[in-house]
């Protein structure tokens, strides 16, 4: 895919979320990423399935939901069919032996299948599930809550990870969540990263699609 911008709704002012969103999408933008959390697998609770409806059927964007809850093989459906259209599970979340089922699961709804890895979690790890990824997402900070910086093995991590994918998947988009800045981009995409989750750095900003074209400009293309 065309290297770009994902940016992240965690960080938007959701009492004016309809401006934020339409900037961001003049800007470009075409992927809009959700945060889901549940207060158990992470701290904090975000938002749910009525967001995601509302989202679905006016932004006009691919809705890229990242699914930080226990045991998501509950909610996969509900999420599915309230207009999810690429799904994100993490790899910790899930029950063991059930993750090959649960991407499989989420492909024959017909959406894109996610995994996401935390920073302590060894990038070797999706080695077992790249086959059945459509995305494969490295978490450069701990999950759960914005605005934190870059991790400092965050470019070998995605360097490891792009060569996993180029050997057993290419096809997956590789992203990276997480401090993502105008001061990280250039680094995460020369490791191979293709989509950067940017929450903060988008709509922590005053023109947030300003913020999106800066963050674009400073990609390197490699791919």
């Amino acid at each position: 895919m065309k290297p770009q911008v994902a940016p992240s709704i965690l960080s938007a002012n959701f009492y004016d979320l309809r401006p934020q969103i339409e900037s961001v999408k003049a800007a470009g933008a075409s992927i809009l990423h959700v945060d889901v959390m549940d207060g158990r697998f992470v701290p904090n609770i975000s938002i749910g399935i009525p967001v995601i409806r509302t989202l679905s059927m006016y932004s006009g964007m691919t809705l890229d939901v990242h699914l930080m809850i226990e045991d998501p093989k509950r909610y996969v459906k509900a999420f599915a069919d309230a207009g999810a259209d690429w799904l994100t599970v993490h790899y910790e979340a899930v029950p063991q032996g059930g993750l090959e089922k649960l991407l499989k699961e989420i492909r024959a709804m017909g959406l894109k299948a996610g995994l996401s890895i935390k920073p302590d979690t060894p990038v070797v790890t999706l080695e077992r599930f790249a086959e059945f990824c459509d995305i494969a997402l490295i978490m450069t900070v701990p999950p759960g809550f914005g605005a934190q910086p870059y991790d400092a093995d965050g470019d070998s991590r995605i360097r490891a990870a792009r060569e996993i994918l180029d050997r057993l998947n290419p096809g997956c988009i590789l992203s990276v969540d997480g401090g993502i800045d105008t001061h990280t981009i250039a680094g995460a995409s020369g490791a191979g990263a293709e989509l950067f989750v940017a929450g903060s750095s988008v709509f922590g900003k005053p023109d947030p699609g300003a913020a999106v074209k800066e963050l674009t400009e400073r990609i390197e293309i490699k791919y």
